[in-house]
């Protein structure tokens, strides 16, 4: 393998061109070598951009000789498939989030991986910015005395109609686009091994996607955590961690630019105070992290762990939200 870790592009979506090719020019360590997508106009903007070769096929890129590893940035239904060959290919993978639609395939894909001795990793980089470390270290100085509520939501106004996360064959809905990142901050905040006490997700009729959704889990120490995540609202992401003497709230808790320092507030018996976090390139620091992990630095077990534990929940709030789900009205004119 070269000193650089040599990657290989599946998709060209909007989540490579504004945040992981860039932040792969700024990772040290990390050269994109060829893009692959299915529009050749798209791919071939990619490359120019990037400094890398056009490739008009995925399964023709998997061939080349110059990829080490793969960043699969295609629709959600694809990801089984492409990170599967990707791995029997002999390449290590970043796959962006979810890892696969449902339980059952990231069970499959990560043992695949592990039998290729292979490098999978989910591309959940909101977990990787060092704010929740300091949301962390607040708690265990005891500021807000015992956690026993955590609240997280993440909401967006409407996309464009036709866009990939309203359709259902994609693998689109909220659930799996939004949902999953406050879901994984309650893993954090409020326990890994949540369980599941109710959900809802209001579909749109029109195209059998999830729009909005809401979920109550607890954790065995009993904190409770209320999620809730759409495709029609104010934007707003952040999460609340309430505790028997004070509460913290982190109002910029995912799409973080790299030189903003996110801001907590701290309120105590009727006072707050912001704590301005330090700035963190989150994008950078998880392709550093997967390339360390691809030289044989650090253990795969623990981030695949959280994947499959967020996998499993998130089959649970479908499952539990099908038989009481309303149904999304539009409005009427």
């Amino acid at each position: 393998m070269s000193a650089d870790v040599r990657l290989g592009v599946l998709g060209c979506a909007d989540i490579a061109w504004r945040r992981m090719l860039p932040a792969a020019e700024r990772t040290p360590g990390v050269c994109v070598t060829a893009v692959a997508g299915r529009d050749q106009r798209r791919t071939a903007r990619f490359a120019e951009r990037f400094s890398a070769a056009a490739v008009h096929d995925y399964g023709e890129l998997l061939q080349r000789s110059d990829i080490d590893a793969v960043y699969i940035a295609l629709p959600n239904s694809l990801h089984h498939e492409w990170a599967c060959r990707a791995v029997q290919s002999g390449r290590h993978v970043l796959v962006e989030k979810p890892m696969t639609c449902c339980y059952r395939h990231t069970v499959e894909l990560i043992a695949q991986a592990r039998a290729n001795r292979r490098v999978l990793m989910e591309n959940v980089t909101a977990q990787r910015h060092t704010q929740h470390e300091e949301v962390e270290l607040l708690v265990a100085e005891g500021r807000i005395g015992t956690l026993r509520s955590f609240s997280a939501h993440f909401g967006i106004p409407p996309l464009p109609a036709g866009n990939i996360r309203y359709r259902s064959d994609l693998g689109g809905g909220v659930l799996l686009d939004l949902g999953i990142y406050t879901l994984r901050a309650a893993m954090r905040f409020a326990g890994p091994r949540l369980a599941l006490r109710g959900a809802v997700l209001r579909t749109d009729p029109a195209t059998g996607v999830d729009m909005s959704g809401a979920a109550l889990l607890a954790s065995s120490e009993g904190v409770d955590a209320h999620l809730s995540f759409g495709f029609d609202h104010d934007y707003a992401c952040g999460y609340t961690l309430w505790g028997s003497q004070g509460s913290i709230r982190a109002e910029r808790a995912v799409s973080v630019p790299a030189d903003t320092r996110p801001v907590l507030t701290v309120s105590r018996k009727g006072e707050s105070e912001t704590v301005l976090a330090a700035a963190c390139d989150q994008d950078s620091v998880t392709l550093a992290e997967f390339a360390d992990q691809t030289r044989g630095r650090g253990a795969a077990a623990a981030h695949q762990v959280a994947t499959l534990r967020s996998a499993r929940l998130l089959d649970a709030v479908r499952t539990a939200a099908r038989t009481g789900a309303a149904p999304l009205h539009r409005r009427q004119p």
